[in-house]
């Protein structure tokens, strides 16, 4: 059956029809493993009364092996129609086609937060001395800034358009090597912002989190980056004034009361449970990830920001193969839920790749249905593998007492310890 939206409401049956991508490359094998864990969750958790009603749509290579398209209409207006989809990694067609399935999929479904929640499972080895410090969920903002895909090759017509206007109309004196120079433009709004930075304090607040952290290039992109940090501010202090107490009205108030005033509104704010909104450079950031991980919950940044933070913190708790993440449009209520990593072309075929990233996919596509309890079974079962040493090679080389099994080996695994 068919997922609705009744004023603003998500109605869920139980049996709902979701939209699903293989994927390429690795795709075939873990997606389906995935389904099958996703499943034997639901099944054990429900007996029976509630189950996925799976529809293959197609994207990617087998797309257009079978219909002469990477991205056919009707795979968009299924997502569309069917509001929550899942999909497998996909290849970037090169040299033809659109610059990348994902960005486009997201485009065109406006989804415009890429959710990347990153927390540490014990016994996955990883570079940190305390990894499980890190508990970190990411709102990447994912339709602006330069995945826009605004920009003109050098040497082209259209990029000396773009010089000759900015040169004598706009009076831009610091192109250093104009003639041999490419452009691209980087957009962000006020509405973009806003709308992303309210999901992540709405976010922050129903899971009763500490902080929001605003991180940006403020400090040399003051137009653009700037005013995220600005709007973010703003937009925390008009809709979320009796929720949050922001680090810009802390300095509003030690400029006209003092420091000591100051702390002692901050420390009240604190312990009545409001959330502190933050900002932070981005550079500064990705140091203070791996010196002080603990002082972050919940990160709203913009689209490239969020591509190196995603996977810096990921690899802080064991790699991109354990990281999951979803495209939301929280005001509509599409989202897709996906694997973070690529299409790892050297072990196709091999029974080898890690399913976990598309499967804690599912487990976020699970909680995001309301579906809490096969997703707190599956959530439950990895923590015992990974405990116990249990995980494909990619992890379990690098684990004390490690135990590599193949894809379908953990597959049966996770279901055995659901």
């Amino acid at each position: 059956m068919q997922i609705k939206m009744n004023k603003g409401k998500m109605i869920i049956p139980d049996n709902p029809t979701i939209p699903f991508i293989e994927g390429d490359g690795i795709g075939k094998e873990i997606t389906t493993q995935v389904q099958k864990i996703l499943d034997s969750a639901i099944e054990k958790s429900y007996s029976g009364t509630k189950k996925i009603d799976w529809l293959e749509v197609l994207a990617g290579e087998k797309a257009f092996t079978e219909v002469g398209t990477w991205l056919p209409a009707q795979t968009i207006d299924a997502f569309r129609n069917h509001f929550i989809g899942i999909k497998g990694p996909l290849t970037t067609p090169v040299g033809e086609g659109i610059r990348s399935l994902n960005v486009a999929l997201r485009q065109e479904l406006d989804l415009y937060v890429c959710l990347r929640p990153v927390r540490w499972f014990r016994g996955v080895a990883t570079p940190l001395l305390h990894p499980e410090k890190v508990n970190v969920t990411i709102f990447r903002e994912n339709t602006e800034d330069i995945y826009a895909g605004i920009e003109w090759a050098a040497g082209t017509s259209e990029s000396k358009k773009v010089l000759d206007f900015l040169q004598n109309e706009m009076g831009v004196k610091n192109i250093r090597f104009p003639n041999s120079s490419s452009f691209g433009i980087k957009p962000v709004s006020r509405e973009g912002t806003e709308r992303l930075v309210r999901s992540a304090i709405e976010y922050a607040i129903e899971n009763q989190l500490p902080s929001v952290t605003l991180v940006h290039k403020g400090n040399i992109m003051k137009f653009t980056e700037g005013g995220f940090k600005k709007w973010g501010y703003d937009l925390a202090e008009r809709e979320f004034s009796d929720n949050t107490f922001t680090e810009h009205r802390f300095n509003q108030i030690k400029v006209e009361k003092g420091l000591n005033k100051a702390v002692e509104m901050y420390n009240h704010a604190i312990e009545s449970g409001k959330v502190f909104i933050k900002d932070v450079i981005a550079d500064a950031f990705l140091q203070n990830t791996l010196l002080k991980p603990e002082e972050y919950s919940v990160i709203a940044t913009l689209n490239l920001n969020g591509d190196y933070i995603s996977d810096q913190l990921a690899a802080m708790v064991g790699g991109i193969g354990i990281a999951p993440g979803a495209n939301i449009n929280y005001l509509s209520g599409h989202a897709i839920f996906e694997a973070t990593h690529g299409t790892a072309p050297d072990i196709v075929g091999k029974n080898l790749a890690n399913p976990c990233s598309l499967l804690l996919s599912g487990v976020m596509m699970l909680n995001y249905i309301e579906w809490y309890e096969p997703a707190k079974l599956i959530t439950s079962s990895l923590e015992k593998l990974f405990k116990n040493g249990y995980a494909t090679s990619d992890l379990a080389r690098f684990m004390e007492d490690g135990k590599p099994l193949s894809t379908s080996e953990f597959s049966s695994k996770v279901i055995e310890y659901l």
